[in-house]
């Protein structure tokens, strides 16, 4: 690892690292999220996570159109339907968990009976998962790390989420194309059958008639 008494050798880093380095320590690690939740309505936020990703959220309520306070009732649940996190008659929370299993998490927010008045409640969520959720000013105090040191670190952390990502991709690619080549057996089995039964109706028609002409002695 590079020690303090080396950062002037950062100067003989590749540029592209340099960059890299730059935007990791620069760019903005999570977005805040804003949502409008109406007195009798529900306002939902998602993301598609794989497996063993953690997910931290501080959510807030910051204001009400008419100016009154407010309380808010939040849900958080697995693809699979499991309750991660369940609050009600709230102004501000936080959850945090590790997902189990991959595919949409769903956070709902919805206005308590409680409040008063028919203004929008605003509420602030700050939702972070994976590289950003993660706490590096403590992994620098256990450490004893600084400076291009927790860069680098930084930016092996994002490596390695980028490369789980990548797998994650894959494996659903996988997926995906095992389902379609599935679906287009089908189609082709069923298309063949149906080809069959037409092929057999119209015999069958053609026996019918015959015989029927037959019959009538009109050939």
């Amino acid at each position: 690892m590079i020690k303090d008494s080396n950062v002037p050798m950062a100067m003989t880093f590749p540029p592209f690292l340099v960059v890299l380095l730059l935007a990791l320590s620069t760019g903005p690690q999570c977005d805040a999220i804003w949502l409008n939740i109406p007195k009798t309505g529900t306002k939902c936020v998602s993301e598609e996570i794989h497996s063993n990703v953690v997910v931290l959220a501080d959510y807030v309520v910051v204001s009400v159109e008419d100016g009154q306070t407010a309380t808010i009732a939040v849900k958080v649940t697995s693809p699979y339907g499991n309750n991660l996190h369940h609050r009600e008659n709230v102004t501000y929370g936080r959850f945090a968990f590790t997902t189990e299993e991959a595919g949409n998490y769903l956070a709902c927010f919805w206005s308590d009976n409680r409040t008063r008045g028919s203004g929008e409640v605003v509420v602030n969520i700050d939702w972070k998962t994976g590289i950003a959720a993660k706490d590096w000013e403590s992994v620098a105090r256990k450490e004893k790390i600084q400076g291009v040191e927790l860069e680098l670190r930084k930016l092996e952390g994002a490596v390695e989420a980028i490369h789980e990502n990548l797998l994650y991709l894959k494996s659903r690619e996988a997926e995906m194309r095992s389902t379609s080549e599935t679906t287009n057996a089908r189609v082709a089995w069923f298309s063949i059958m149906s080809l069959g039964i037409c092929i057999v109706v119209s015999g069958l028609q053609v026996w019918y008639l015959k015989r029927f002409f037959q019959k009538k002695k009109l050939i």
